[in-house]
């Protein structure tokens, strides 16, 4: 029985992740059908919309960063199983951006506004383009991993978890960070830009580069030579050479 609830709740986990970064996608675009974007808000909230905004921000990203850090895995979720964990990560992380979704609070002010023309089309190109790149990198590693199902999965037919193994292949040769480059170009490429949406795209741009640090690290400390070679030779988010 435990199997299959731990497969229930990697399940859970999964479809929760999909779910958010799907609204994610849609909510920082000005799409009329959306109910709230990031520029027409869910629940109003009587405080200053800038303190609102940046409380958000930082639980989000205290919470990515936290539970994505061995020692929290080591010392808060230790007597969890692999599954748990990758379970519990995506279920948090999916209620903290239900949390940003729900209660952000839009901040007057255009950064910029491409209502028509070419630079609408411009920039939705680069949306499209932008998400879809992050998208199909999540299947060149292993989209069900990344998002907790594979180890579910595993537990339920009884199959030991894989070694880590280090590959370059398609977009990654390019880049070493596909999927978060191609986060970076969906959330700043809208044709219109608001204080507030700028606020959301620098907080979360700054949060990319922080674990973006951790995670080279960490696979500086797997890989090994591998790892340190292709940092050498593959710029981190966009394919120019003066990136390490």
């Amino acid at each position: 029985m435990r199997k299959y609830l731990l497969f229930g709740y990697a399940l859970l986990g999964y479809v929760a992740s999909l779910v958010t970064l799907t609204w994610l996608i849609f909510w920082v675009w000005p799409w009329e059908f959306m109910p709230c974007t990031i520029d027409r808000v869910c629940f109003p909230v009587n405080a200053n919309p800038f303190l609102i905004d940046t409380a958000l921000l930082l639980l989000f990203g205290l919470q990515h960063s936290l539970m994505a850090r061995g020692f929290f895995k080591e010392k808060i979720l230790q007597k969890l199983s692999e599954a748990s964990r990758a379970a519990t990560y995506a279920v948090a992380s999916s209620l903290a951006l239900v949390l940003l979704f729900l209660f952000w609070q839009p901040i007057d002010g255009t950064v910029w506004d491409f209502g028509g023309g070419a630079g609408y089309w411009l920039f939705l190109l680069l949306y499209v383009a932008g998400w879809l790149i992050a998208f199909l990198a999540t299947f060149i590693i292993d989209h069900f991993a990344l998002f907790g199902l594979h180890q579910g999965y595993r537990v339920l037919r009884g199959i030991p978890e894989p070694e880590s193994t280090f590959e370059v292949r398609y977009f990654y040769k390019y880049v070493r960070h596909p999927i978060q480059a191609g986060t970076m170009v969906g959330l700043f490429t809208t044709p219109v830009m608001s204080q507030g949406h700028l606020l959301f795209s620098l907080g979360m741009g700054v949060y990319i580069l922080i674990g973006l640090w951790f995670e080279e690290k960490s696979l500086v400390a797997l890989f090994g030579e591998k790892y340190q070679a292709y940092r050498k030779t593959t710029p981190m988010l966009f394919p120019f050479r003066f990136q390490r």
